[in-house]
C-alpha cells in the first residue's frame, strides 16, 4: 500500500503546528488537520474477481488471456485479498496513525453489465461496510470512481472509452455511486492519471506491462525545468479550469482540438474542487520541437514533441531506486506544488499518490522486508519538501497579509 500525502494549505491559511518524527524528521510543519494517508487501486488491491455477482471487467479479461504482456504472469483475482480481509486492512491503517485512506470503486462490481443490468446489491454492501469501518477508525475516505478499470460489458458492446456511448455509462455509474455513498464520502475523484490511460491503453500498448509489474507512474511530475509541464499539465488542468486549451498545443495540434461551446465552458467554469497530484519522481526535458531527438516518451506530435530523461550529462537527477525510472528527487515535488499553486490561483491540491516501489524478490526473508530503510529515507525527504513549500507559503501569506494592514496602531492590532 503506497503511502500519500493530503495537501488542504494552498487555498485556505491554517495555524500551523511543529510534530515530532523518528529519522530525520524534527520539526516538520504540518497544519492542525493535514491528512495523512494510504491508497490502493481496487483490481490491484481487492481480489475476489468473480465474488458475490460481481461482472468481469477490462484487466481480469486480459490477465486470463495467453500470451499477455504481463511481465510475470501473474493476475489480480486474488491480489491481497482486501475484498475479503478489509477489516484486517482498515485496523492496519489504524495502527499507523493515518486518518484518510483513498481507494477506488470497481465498476464491474456495483454495476456487471454497466447501464445494461442490474445494480449489485452485494458490491455496494461491500463499500458500504468499507466506508463505515474506515470512519469508526476516524479515517476519511477518498474514493476514485475509475482507476484504469471498467466493465468488460462495455468492451465487447461498443469498445467502452473509444465510443461517445461511454459518457452515458460512466454518468450512470457516478451518479448509482453518489447515491450509495455520498452521504459519507466527501472527496470523489472521477479519473485516475486520465492521460496515462489515454497513451499507454489505446496509443502504445505499453500500458499492460507497467500495471502489474510496480506501482504506475506519476501523472504530474516534478519536472526540473518547469516550463515543460505544459505538456503534462496543460492538457487536462487548463480545459477543465478555464475551458480552454493552452496556445502550445493549439500550435502544435491546431484544428485537431476541438472548441468548447458557450455551455460547455459555463459547466466547466468552478468544476474543479481540487487537483490530485500523484508524483513519484522527477525528469531533466528537452525541447524536441526544433532539435533532433532519440524517439520515445513525447516526441510525438500529439504528445508535444518534448522528451525526457532521469540523468543530465551522466549524472542521476537524484539517488536512483531499484525502479528504472524512479530517481529520489524530493525537491520535485516543492517545485510541482509551488507551480501549480501559482499556475491555478491557489486551487485545494491532495498529493493522492507518492511512495517508494521495489522490485519482487522471491527469495527475500521477511527481515530484509521489515528492514525497508530506503523507503522511510524516501518518505522522510519528501514530507520535508513537502513542510518546505508549506513553510514558503506561510511566509508569502504572512508577508503578503503585514503589506495590506494599514499603519495605524490604533486601527489595527498588527502594526508594527
Amino acid at each position: 500500500m503506497e503511502v500519500y500525502i493530503g495537501v488542504l494549505l494552498l487555498q485556505i491559511i491554517f495555524l500551523p503546528h511543529s510534530i515530532s518524527c523518528d529519522g530525520n524528521l524534527s520539526e516538520l510543519v504540518f497544519p492542525s488537520n493535514f491528512l495523512f494517508g494510504t491508497a490502493s487501486s481496487a483490481y490491484q488491491y481487492e481480489g475476489g474477481y468473480l465474488s458475490d455477482g460481481k461482472g468481469l471487467n477490462n484487466w481480469d479479461a486480459y490477465s486470463h488471456q495467453p500470451g499477455n504482456l504481463i511481465i510475470d504472469g501473474s493476475n489480480g483475482d486474488i491480489a491481497v485479498d482486501h475484498y475479503h480481509r478489509y477489516l484486517e486492512d482498515v485496523g492496519l491503517m489504524h495502527s499507523l496513525g493515518v486518518n484518510s485512506y483513498r481507494f477506488s470503486i470497481s465498476w464491474a462490481r456495483i454495476l456487471p453489465k454497466g447501464r445494461f443490468g442490474e445494480i449489485n446489491e452485494a458490491g455496494i454492501e461491500f463499500y458500504n461496510n468499507l466506508i463505515d469501518a474506515l470512519l469508526i477508525k476516524g479515517i476519511q475516505p477518498f474514493v476514485t470512481l475509475t482507476h484504469f478499470d471498467f466493465p468488460q460489458e462495455l468492451e465487447d458492446r461498443y469498445g467502452s472509452w473509444m465510443s461517445p456511448q461511454s459518457q452515458e455509462d460512466f454518468a450512470y455509474f457516478a451518479d448509482v455511486c453518489f447515491k450509495s455513498f455520498g452521504d459519507r464520502v466527501k472527496y470523489w475523484a472521477t479519473f485516475n492519471e486520465p492521460d496515462y490511460q489515454v497513451k499507454f491503453g489505446y496509443l502504445t500498448g505499453f500500458f499492460t506491462i507497467l500495471f502489474f509489474d510496480f506501482v504506475t507512474e506519476a501523472t504530474v511530475q516534478g519536472i526540473d525545468f518547469t516550463g515543460y509541464l505544459t505538456k503534462l499539465t496543460y492538457r487536462f488542468l487548463e480545459p477543465i479550469i478555464f475551458g480552454r486549451y493552452p496556445p502550445e498545443m493549439r500550435n502544435i495540434l491546431g484544428s485537431i482540438l476541438p472548441e468548447f461551446t458557450a455551455t460547455e465552458k459555463q459547466k466547466l467554469n468552478k468544476g474543479v474542487d481540487f487537483i490530485g497530484v500523484n508524483h513519484y519522481t522527477s525528469y531533466y526535458v528537452q525541447d524536441c520541437m526544433f532539435s533532433v531527438c532519440e524517439p520515445g516518451l513525447g516526441t510525438s506530435k500529439t504528445e508535444g514533441f518534448w522528451a525526457q530523461s532521469s540523468e543530465k550529462n551522466g549524472t542521476p537527477i537524484g539517488e536512483p531506486g531499484e525502479l528504472v525510472w524512479q530517481n529520489a528527487y524530493p525537491q520535485g515535488l516543492d517545485k510541482i506544488l509551488t507551480y501549480l499553486k501559482d499556475k491555478y490561483h491557489n486551487i485545494p491540491m491532495f498529493i493522492t499518490e507518492n511512495g517508494y516501489g521495489n522490485m519482487n524478490k522471491a527469495d527475500s526473508t521477511t527481515a530484509e522486508l521489515l528492514h525497508d530503510a530506503k523507503r522511510a529515507e524516501y518518505i522522510a525527504a519528501y514530507l520535508g519538501a513537502l513542510s518546505t513549500a508549506i513553510r514558503n507559503f506561510l511566509a508569502e501569506h504572512s508577508k503578503v497579509q503585514y503589506q495590506q494592514q494599514p499603519k495605524d496602531a490604533n486601527n489595527s492590532p498588527f502594526y508594527y
